[in-house]
């Protein structure tokens, strides 16, 4: 399950503030506006709750954060026009994927997401080709800060984790969804500054790549995530510490 906070860190890393900005507060406000069809109040609506702290975590302002509620409880007139959708496909060398997606144009995602798996030698897939493979998870990431592994470690199975995995100056923290809320009380408490807090599709298993087959991958996430209606992707590639620092040289 390794590789998902690395991934996220270069892509912050490698962001150009501005145009990154933007495109993150797109995306934030997307992802607020559909939880809060499900109710405008984050007290109630813990999926709303979740989208909120993470624009906030991001710096997003708060007029940005309230429109995108109101338009999502039905306040604004173009709120109807986003639906949520998932495609499925499979990468280069039978990588799985998932791509989440908001959009209000379905036609328009599909042919954007389907033009990049098929240049980078993919394709798409059809509903459940791809998704048996992964399940939803909560999940944590924060750096180690010169932490004993032990010591942290015990914190997230103290505070529920189902699993913990360490790479180099970062901890990924695992645990059902419904114990999101309880293991990120447990770890502020315990004064730890989390980086990453999200419900996340996680691969039941990963798969190892050589250096280059890898790096075709990683190369089609990076022209998935590119795209504006893409929320996040999802795959079951395993990527090392020693991969990640070779794919940010090159970059």
């Amino acid at each position: 399950m390794s590789g998902h906070s690395k991934w996220a860190t270069i892509k912050r890393k490698k962001a150009s503030a501005d145009a990154k900005r933007g495109q993150a507060f797109t995306r934030l406000a997307k992802e607020i506006t559909i939880a809060a069809r499900e109710g405008p109040d984050p007290d109630v609506n813990f999926r709303l709750r979740l989208a909120v702290d993470k624009a906030r975590a991001e710096n997003m302002p708060k007029e940005n954060i309230e429109r995108a509620i109101r338009r999502g409880a039905g306040l604004d007139k173009d709120a109807a026009a986003l639906e949520e959708v998932m495609y499925e496909g499979y990468g280069p060398h039978g990588i799985a994927f998932l791509v989440s997606v908001v959009t209000d144009n379905r036609n328009r995602s599909l042919a954007d997401i389907r033009r990049a798996f098929n240049r980078a030698g993919g394709s798409m897939g059809a509903a459940g080709s791809v998704a048996w493979q992964f399940e939803q998870k909560s999940y944590f990431s924060l750096e180690t800060e010169g932490r004993d592994h032990d010591t942290l470690f015990d914190i997230a199975v103290e505070s529920g984790a189902d699993d913990v995995v360490f790479s180099d100056n970062m901890v990924e923290i695992y645990a059902e969804p419904s114990d999101f809320q309880i293991i990120r009380e447990g770890l502020q408490l315990r004064g730890l500054k989390i980086d990453t807090a999200e419900l996340s599709m996680v691969p039941k298993t990963t798969v190892s790549l050589d250096e280059k087959q890898a790096f075709q991958n990683m190369t089609l996430i990076s022209s998935l995530e590119e795209i504006d209606d893409v929320q996040d992707v999802y795959s079951n590639l395993d990527i090392t510490d020693e991969l990640m620092a070779k794919y940010e040289e090159q970059e």
